[in-house]
């Protein structure tokens, strides 16, 4: 076995014990190559959150490109198949969902890169005992997800991180105390079983406790969606429902969940981002986290998808209009 599929297969087995971890990733792996390249075809490399890596896919021109791209792939959660080189290298045959990334350097060399993000499963943590409590609990097990059921006094911000859901059942067994804890963690998800009407009044009791408005605002309440008068067991796929919907719109990845609180009149309030036009397709889109932010020329442009970001990153000079503001 030569050397570059001993170094792989080293790869692999890290990335085995970092998803053991529950530590998010990306791996990368060389599919093809043009020599002269560095870049061998099976070399793999994982790239972590903060842009670390580990292994090999290629040397200087090639290795921050695919970081940055790895990057976006575990912010976004949806893999991509890159070819490092210039667009004449490959001509007009380049099927659809393939990235080109231009590299600057001289050597001629050219590389398919496949990067697919390694994410932990879902992190459920439901705090309190109710019936719904364990129903809820159940049903994401069922999905595979990693779920903590805990007493109010067993919980803590040590219980979660900022990728795990919090649904508060605690039925108004200290739920002020549950509340504080868990929005002082920063989760991805808060939620409270209660009405709308107690939801208020508990926040209330918070923001005069000194707890900061954009933490409370991050609460909803109530957890789940909106199925009228139902059962413990129905509340609890209500609640189950609406976590797989953010899941599944990118929200909690992204860290674009909508910020909502209560009103004196039980009407959920939303915050919504401004709303500007993409440059590429013109769609109008929110100008928050989830909208593929990307910065030229000291402006911020938003995006629909992440195509429409990657066409403008390639040729910015062809969507900018003189004067643009962000």
């Amino acid at each position: 076995m030569d050397d570059c599929a001993d170094e792989g297969w080293a790869v692999l087995e890290q990335a085995a014990e970092l998803k053991r971890q529950g530590q998010p990733f990306a791996l990368a792996t060389v599919v093809w190559r043009q020599g002269p390249s560095s870049g061998k075809q099976g070399s793999r490399a994982i790239i972590m959150e903060s842009g670390e890596i580990h292994g090999w896919i290629g040397g200087a021109c090639a290795e921050p490109l695919v970081i940055r791209q790895a990057r976006e792939v575990i912010a976004e959660g949806q893999p991509r198949l890159l070819l490092l080189g210039s667009s004449e290298q490959f001509g007009a045959a380049i099927p659809d969902g393939i990235a080109v990334i231009p590299i600057s350097c001289q050597s001629e060399g050219a590389l398919e890169v496949y990067v697919e993000p390694v994410l932990p499963v879902p992190h459920l943590v439901v705090v309190g005992r109710s019936p719904m409590a364990h129903t809820l609990v159940d049903l994401a097990k069922a999905l595979g997800w990693r779920t903590d059921l805990l007493a109010v006094a067993d919980f803590s911000t040590a219980a979660v991180d900022k990728r795990s859901m919090v649904v508060v059942a605690t039925q108004g067994h200290s739920d002020e105390e549950a509340i504080e804890l868990a929005v002082t963690a920063g989760p991805a998800y808060v939620g409270l079983v209660a009405s709308r009407r107690r939801g208020e009044s508990l926040l209330g009791y918070l923001a005069q406790r000194g707890v900061p408005a954009e933490q409370l605002d991050r609460v909803r309440v109530p957890a789940g969606l909106d199925l009228g008068p139902t059962s413990h067991r129905e509340v609890a796929v209500a609640i189950l429902a609406e976590l797989v919907q953010l899941r599944a719109s990118g929200a909690m990845l992204s860290g674009a969940l909508p910020a909502t609180s209560t009103t004196a009149a039980d009407a959920p309030v939303t915050t919504r981002p401004v709303e500007i036009v993409d440059p590429v397709c013109g769609m109008t889109v929110g100008a928050g986290p989830s909208a593929h932010p990307y910065e030229h020329g000291r402006v911020t442009y938003y995006f629909c998808c992440a195509g429409c970001r990657r066409r403008f990153e390639h040729e910015p000079a062809a969507y900018v209009k003189e004067g643009a503001q962000c």
